[in-house]
């Protein structure tokens, strides 16, 4: 199963670097605010599923952009696929950005394909069995204090996403590590854990198909992984976090409090750091107004023109 996977993983790579070739000309779309589709995540989504089900007709597929329109519906043997995961960067021609695919049997992650077709690297796992760069053992990095860490993340860039509250985690971890990282696809991010690239990671808003094959490379490569309150279960919650286990510990402390399943003290005391949005716009608004009046009987009275 993990050969077909890889097989399927590296004709979406051939596609992906074939359309890199001429980026301008592809045509892209939008789902929703800032997140984007292009015909490139479909046709390589596309041969993934084509691959999988010529080798498994009774499987069934969660994919990112097709949904489980695919394969068998009761299957205990589901794919979940990402056939672009970074698509953002892909558009601008920023060379960071994945194939994504993991094999669930029964609910749990048991093969994963994380798949960089600009530098050919074939991160791979099989549950019990390790992890993989290019058929080189990997593991986590080593390193047992947070200060001394990079912390790689994502940012906030939806319609509705709680960026205040991710400016504070932000501010909490950059203010005990040794640096953070926005890199820009998950799937990556979490292969970069597993390998020791990185220390950690944490984001929010993340689906099942940004991070089930990462999962699995990160804990066969002797890491955990859960929600930012320490929990395993994590996969359809929107939080996902992953270091080595004495850096993980450190992260709970430093984010736990933000969790959706932090205590109900611990949310208090974030909501009071945390000002509505809302509430800080309305009371930033006369201010702004008032300089704009003023900028304006300024412009006039100096004879500048047509004032803004």
């Amino acid at each position: 199963m993990l050969n077909v996977a890889i097989k399927a993983a590296r004709a979406a790579g051939a596609i992906i670097n074939r359309a890199a070739l001429d980026v301008e000309s592809v045509r892209v779309s939008a789902k929703q605010t800032n997140d984007f589709v292009t015909e490139i995540d479909h046709a390589a989504e596309a041969a993934i599923i084509e691959t999988l089900l010529t080798a498994y007709p009774g499987h069934g597929i969660m994919a990112e952009e097709s949904g489980s329109e695919h394969g068998a519906k009761d299957s205990e043997f589901v794919w979940i696929i990402d056939p672009l995961d970074g698509t953002t960067n892909f558009i601008h021609g920023f060379p960071v950005y994945c194939v994504s695919i993991a094999l669930s049997v029964k609910g749990k992650i048991e093969q994963a394909v994380v798949y960089d077709p600009t530098r050919n690297d074939l991160f791979c796992a099989t549950k019990g069995r390790g992890a993989y760069v290019n058929d080189r053992r990997i593991r986590v990095a080593k390193r047992t204090r947070l200060q001394e860490c990079l912390i790689s993340t994502g940012f906030p860039y939806r319609p509705g996403d709680k960026l205040k509250t991710y400016l504070n985690m932000l501010g909490e971890v950059m203010s005990q590590c040794a640096g953070v990282r926005r890199p820009g696809a998950a799937a990556l991010d979490l292969a970069y854990v597993a390998t020791g690239f990185s220390d950690g990671f944490f984001e929010s808003g993340l689906q099942p198909w940004d991070v089930a094959a990462g999962s699995l490379l990160v804990t066969e490569a002797g890491g955990l992984i859960g929600n930012f309150s320490g929990e395993a279960d994590f996969m359809s919650q929107g939080e996902c976090m992953a270091a080595n286990p004495k850096i993980y510990g450190q992260m709970v402390a430093a984010l736990g409090k933000y969790s959706k399943f932090a205590s109900a003290g611990d949310k208090a005391a974030v909501r009071q750091a945390t000002p509505d949005a809302a509430q800080t716009a309305n009371a930033a608004a006369p201010t702004q107004t008032l300089s704009v009046s003023r900028t304006v009987k300024a412009n006039q009275q100096r004879g500048d023109g047509e004032p803004l």
